[in-house]
This record gives structure tokens, C-alpha cells and sequence, in this order.
């Protein structure tokens, strides 16, 4: 337990000493020196001289000026933030993610009594939709092919994707896989990025796997068994789990480095009755982002 101290008693305290006497010469604290004059009492309602005056309305005159004018600037100012849009606003800016600008998406309209693939009604998993309008559109500031501008293309148009070494036998893959027709759409951006979607459909689903697994070998871990002209090497990419579109499957690759002046990028989709290819192609470096947004919403709009 700790000691405290306690304080002395109240009658055991000490007197204060006795208070020492005044000098004669002091002076009182309230008594008036005989030096200072009493004030005028009138003296404080008097009122202030003339150049006094002018010296008070000056100064109020400059500080209503000042108010005024930092006023008229603070509501400019704000006419003016208001009137821009977030990105204009300095400090308020957001930064792109390499995202291109596609108009706003939907599904054809399909023949009367047809349902759409993956649902009930439709085993066979059919598009019975036009191929040509399930073609994702080209983006904001795109250049397109008029050749492919989601049109019915030759196959010769597909097989120009690949060297001349695997044409013919991808020619004849295709001659056997019951193909329907192609539809197609082309297009390169301001950056130099060409773009290239084809949509193959077969007569079932059955032909369209076939075609996507043993010509195209899509589903190769290491690489697919054929490879886009030009390319000798490639990594996988996992884009299944990201994109997640039910019904459908999909298989993408980029080009390994080192690679010549230019680097690929392709999808293999394949949903019900159509097998889809997606390829960019870009010189120095194919970018992911823009790449992946693509495959993504064309795989939306077959699924």
C-alpha cells in the first residue's frame, strides 16, 4: 500500500506575516495623480474628426471591393467545374484501363417458334440465329474491313489465318465437317491493332467439336496442334474462368517471346454449332486487356 502525505491541519497552519506599511510617498491605485488631468467625460461620445472618417470609409470601401471580387471569382470557378465533365476536371481524371469503346450489345431476333441455343426445346444446341448478326461489332474509332463487315466470307478467307503448309489439310477438314458457311468481320484500330473474328458453323454440334478438337487440336495443354501464320511459339492463357459463359467452351494463346515485329493473340470458342476465332494481331505487343474484352463479349453473344 502506498503512503500518501497528508497537509498540515487547518489549526495548526501558520499566520500570514502582517502586511507591511504603505510608504508616505505612495500613491493610492485609485486616487488620481495630481500630474494627470481627470478625464473629460464628454470626450467619449465626441465625434471622430473629419480625416478620420475618410480613413475608416476608405478601408471599408476597399474591403467591400475585395469581398466582391473574391466572390465573383468563386462563383466563376464553380460555373465552370460544373459545366465540365469528370474527365476534364483537373485532379479528377480517370486513367483507361486500354478498354475500347463497343456499342451497346444484343441478340438477333430469331425465326418465329426457334429457340435460342442451351435452352430448353433446343438438345441439338442450334443457332438459328443469322451467323452474320451474332458477329461482335467493331469498336469506337475502328477501321473496317468492307470485305468483312460481318458478311458471308469464302473459307479461303478463314485459311489465310494459317501458313500455306496447314491450309490444305484444314481444307479438307472442313469440306468433311459438314460446313454451313462462314461469317466474318475485320477491323484494325488507331494503335495499329488488326482484329479478326470468324464464325465457322457446322451442320450440328457434333461436326463443330470434331473440327475445333481434332483439326484445330484447340485443346492441346502445351499448344494447339495448328498455329496462326507466323507463329512458332505460344503460351496458354486461362481466360475459361474469367470469361465463364455457360455452354461454352474457349481456348486462348498469345505468342511466346522473342517473336518477329508483330506478336498474335487468338480464341478458339466453340457454343453448340459454331466455332468461333478471335485473333489480334499488333506490332511490338498484342495487349491483353483490349484482347480479352473482345473474346469476352463475343463469346457472350454466342452463349
Amino acid at each position: 500500500m502506498s503512503v500518501t502525505e497528508s497537509s498540515p491541519a487547518a489549526d495548526e497552519q501558520p499566520s500570514p506575516p502582517p502586511a507591511a506599511p504603505a510608504p508616505a510617498d505612495a500613491v493610492p491605485v485609485d486616487a488620481p495623480s495630481a500630474d494627470v488631468p481627470p478625464a473629460d467625460a464628454s470626450s467619449a461620445d465626441a465625434p471622430p474628426t473629419p480625416r478620420k472618417a475618410r480613413r475608416v470609409l476608405a478601408a471599408v470601401a476597399r474591403w467591400t471591393a475585395a469581398v466582391v471580387v473574391f466572390a465573383g471569382a468563386g462563383a466563376g470557378t464553380a460555373a465552370w467545374i460544373t459545366s465540365l465533365d469528370r474527365h476534364e476536371v483537373p485532379g479528377l481524371a480517370t486513367e483507361g484501363d486500354g478498354r475500347w469503346e463497343y456499342p451497346r450489345l444484343g441478340l438477333p431476333a430469331l425465326p418465329e417458334g426457334r429457340p435460342r441455343p442451351f435452352t430448353d426445346g433446343n438438345d441439338g444446341e442450334v443457332h438459328h440465329a443469322d451467323a452474320r448478326r451474332l458477329v461482335l461489332p467493331a469498336p469506337a474509332g475502328a477501321k473496317v474491313d468492307p470485305k468483312a463487315d460481318g458478311a458471308w466470307v469464302t473459307t479461303e478467307s478463314f485459311l489465310s489465318l494459317y501458313g500455306e503448309e496447314d491450309r490444305a489439310e484444314l481444307r479438307t477438314a472442313l469440306a468433311d465437317s459438314t460446313l454451313r458457311h462462314v461469317a466474318a468481320r475485320a477491323w484494325s484500330m488507331p494503335d495499329g491493332t488488326r482484329t479478326t473474328v470468324h464464325l465457322l458453323r457446322f451442320g450440328s454440334v457434333a461436326y463443330a467439336e470434331a473440327f475445333k478438337d481434332e483439326a484445330l487440336d484447340a485443346g492441346v495443354a502445351a499448344a494447339p496442334g495448328v498455329l496462326p501464320r507466323g507463329v512458332e511459339a505460344v503460351v496458354p492463357e486461362d481466360y475459361a474462368s474469367v470469361v465463364d459463359v455457360p455452354g461454352t467452351t474457349l481456348y486462348a494463346f498469345r505468342e511466346k517471346k522473342p517473336y518477329g515485329p508483330e506478336q498474335t493473340r487468338w480464341a478458339y470458342l466453340q457454343t453448340g454449332d459454331i466455332v468461333a476465332v478471335v485473333s489480334q494481331v499488333r506490332a511490338g505487343e498484342a495487349l491483353a486487356v483490349p484482347f480479352q474484352q473482345t473474346v469476352t463479349l463475343q463469346n457472350q453473344l454466342l452463349g
